[in-house]
């Protein structure tokens, strides 16, 4: 796998945690037969003809000529709609889109680059999201490109449904012939009662579902790849779908907010909020607004690995200044729940809040005001560098956020009730010696704070 963000601008959350391993693997592998026969089908027609013998267990190796030879396969079938169709297209974009950190094959194929592809796998996630919400907000059904003849597409129990005597119409015409059977009689409209072509049974719907979350997988899989980053950071129904997912987390799909959360950090600093009332052709009513409510909901998540990486990814979204009038308006509820961040024993979530405050304090004069004046702000970041944190970048941050406050002086009689625990942090550690000297100095060296230091000094 990939390094998140090796090369990344400054403003990335230095010193966090590394990012949790990948899991790509082949879809449907433990889940049914079929699905485990496509994908031995599918690396079995495309594997490299010898193993490399340096690679621990079992392993699975796609030549990556496989994708420009079925490129154009590959995408139709994910528009097809069919089952079989998408379990092998989903299972042989699995094995090309995973990519060990030390694997032999070095070539990855920019997957992104083929026309086409990335709209499909979104495909598959919107036509799960489509069925998943009440049908009064179920939007209407969208042309299909494959398989207007076939009588099912594959998911759930239309075999058995539809091997009785009944005869039911195409969903393109609204109505047809019915043949008289011995058995129960019912309207033959009521298999394509549900909004997009087929009807599905609660088998049926499960199907989708895992569909949606493998090609959410292969998307997040797609943001590790260098040469995929800055098309998807571009590519507007991309940016809607996932932040449509991260609007949704409350009765969403655990897995596919995670996923839609991955790659957005992964590719966070290409962002541009703007995209949201561009020219481009939009595929989901998202704004800029909508899409910082979004990820404010998700920042207030009681789920760890959520909140976490909702602080990283303002943090670098907020690199790109076109995206600060969007983030502006939101800064002290950013602020106060980083803080809360802050205060939990999690060295990650602690990592990922002081690298968005970090480069939250560095915007301007409002953003240093409103953060020193924070409660508990300045007791945090000290109590992350004195204990200390594991890595030192960023007990090194933190402290650069002390300083950044200091050089504002309607911070100084805040910053002052800590005096002497910066006279500590001075001589106590070498490493952040040269930041305290400077915070001192600033504190004390302008003959304007006589009154403030009386007041850190004897507490008036």
């Amino acid at each position: 796998m990939q390094k998140r963000e090796q090369a990344k601008v400054t403003g990335s959350t230095g010193g966090s945690a590394a990012p949790p391993p990948k899991r790509g693997r082949p879809f449907g592998s433990g889940s049914s037969n079929a699905a485990a026969a496509a994908a031995a089908a599918a690396a079995a027609a495309a594997a490299d003809s010898a193993a490399p013998s340096t690679l621990l267990g079992p392993s699975l190796q796609v030549h990556s000529a496989f994708a420009e030879q079925n490129n154009k396969r590959i995408v139709l079938a994910l528009q097809s709609g069919l089952k079989s169709e998408l379990t092998w297209a989903l299972n042989a974009l699995t094995l090309l889109s995973f990519k060990e950190k030390d694997e032999v094959r070095k070539d990855a194929t920019p997957l992104a680059k083929i026309p086409g592809l990335l709209d499909a796998l979104l495909q598959v996630i919107d036509d799960w999201r489509d069925i998943a919400l009440p049908r009064v907000l179920v939007k209407a059904p969208r042309v299909r490109l494959l398989g207007a003849n076939a009588a099912v597409t594959g998911f759930g129990l239309e075999y058995e449904a539809l091997n009785s005597n009944e005869s039911f119409p195409h969903s393109s015409t609204g109505s047809g012939p019915v043949r008289k059977s011995t058995t129960k009689s019912r309207p033959a409209g009521l298999w394509f009662e549900e909004d997009g072509l087929f009807n599905l049974d609660d088998v049926g719907r499960i199907e989708k579902q895992q569909f949606a979350v493998a090609a959410s997988n292969i998307v997040r899989n797609f943001s590790f790849m260098p040469d995929n980053e800055f098309i998807m950071g571009q590519h507007r129904h991309c940016l809607e779908t996932l932040f449509q997912c991260l609007a949704d987390y409350v009765t969403e799909d655990e897995e596919l907010v995670t996923n839609a959360l991955e790659t957005m950090v992964n590719i966070g600093p290409l962002i541009d909020l703007r995209i949201f009332s561009s020219q481009k052709p939009s595929f989901i009513k998202m704004t800029e607004k909508r899409a910082v409510q979004a990820l404010m909901g998700v920042l207030g998540s009681a789920v760890k690995a959520w909140h976490c990486a909702a602080a990283e990814l303002i943090g670098r979204l907020i690199i790109n200044s076109d995206n600060e009038p969007f983030l502006i308006p939101c800064a002290s509820q950013i602020y106060k729940r980083l803080v809360d961040i802050m205060s939990q024993p999690a060295t990650d979530a602690q990592a990922a809040a002081i690298g968005a405050l970090y480069n939250l304090s560095e915007i301007n004069i409002d953003c240093r005001l409103k953060l020193a004046s924070e409660r508990w702000a300045i007791d945090r970041l000290l109590k992350v560098i004195k204990m200390p944190h594991p890595v030192p970048e960023v007990c090194r941050k933190a402290a650069t956020i002390l300083e950044n406050l200091a050089s504002e002086p309607q911070n100084k009689p805040l910053l002052l009730v800590h005096e002497n625990a910066f006279a500590e942090m001075l001589f106590g550690d070498p490493r952040y010696s040269d930041i305290f000297s400077r915070i001192l100095y600033e504190l004390t060296s302008r003959p304007s704070n006589k009154m403030a230091s009386a007041r850190g000094i004897w507490g008036m």
